[in-house]
């Protein structure tokens, strides 16, 4: 409504939208549409050899998304990029992880590897912000932590850091968790 108004008032301007709000408009309101969100990470052209030459085909790497801590990584094959990017959404959605957020941030400092991927995550301060880069800054985003400090130690693969990010924040553990394992109230731990 509020474009179309825009529109009507400006009529020799020309409006210019983001590829969000085109998709919005193609599948109908934003209102009606799912609270995920989708990023994607790398879209690369793959060959494979066989008997009559190269066969070509896309591999897209995506992180799915609800600001609320949920989040997964997929990865996705097919002719065309279109398919490879749907396929990838599909695989993130199943492998979605809970991730325990703690005054925006996480609870404690993690260190964790996939394949050559390692990351470093550690808690930060409020108004910190989100100090990290690349497919770590993507997942942390999608999964609604605000305010931390990540560093990518190992690969520059973005299927790599994003894996080792997931793998980091599903072995995150809450206060609470610990407290019950040790046998104690959580002011009795943390004190």
């Amino acid at each position: 409504m509020a474009q179309q108004e825009k529109e009507q008032k400006e009529p020799g301007k020309k409006s210019y939208r983001t590829a969000d709000e085109k998709r919005e408009d193609y599948l109908g309101s934003s209102k009606t549409q799912s609270e995920w969100k989708e990023r994607v990470l790398q879209i690369r052209r793959v060959t494979k050899v066989v008997k009559g030459g190269k066969k070509l085909s896309f591999r897209a790497v995506v992180v799915v998304g609800n600001g609320k801590g949920m989040v997964g990584v997929g990865v996705g094959k097919s002719n065309e990029v279109i398919g490879a990017i749907q396929k990838a959404i599909i695989e993130g959605r199943k492998s979605l992880i809970q991730v325990p957020i703690f005054k925006k941030s996480i609870p404690h400092p993690i260190l964790s590897k996939a394949g050559a991927g390692k990351i470093l995550l550690k808690p930060a301060a409020e108004g910190t912000g989100l100090i990290a880069g690349g497919s770590a800054r993507s997942v942390l985003e999608l999964s609604g932590i605000e305010n931390i400090l990540c560093k990518s130690l190992g690969s520059d693969s973005p299927l790599n850091i994003a894996r080792a990010t997931i793998k980091a924040l599903s072995e995150l553990r809450r206060f609470k968790d610990v407290a019950n394992a040790r046998g104690l109230t959580i002011e009795q731990m943390l004190n």
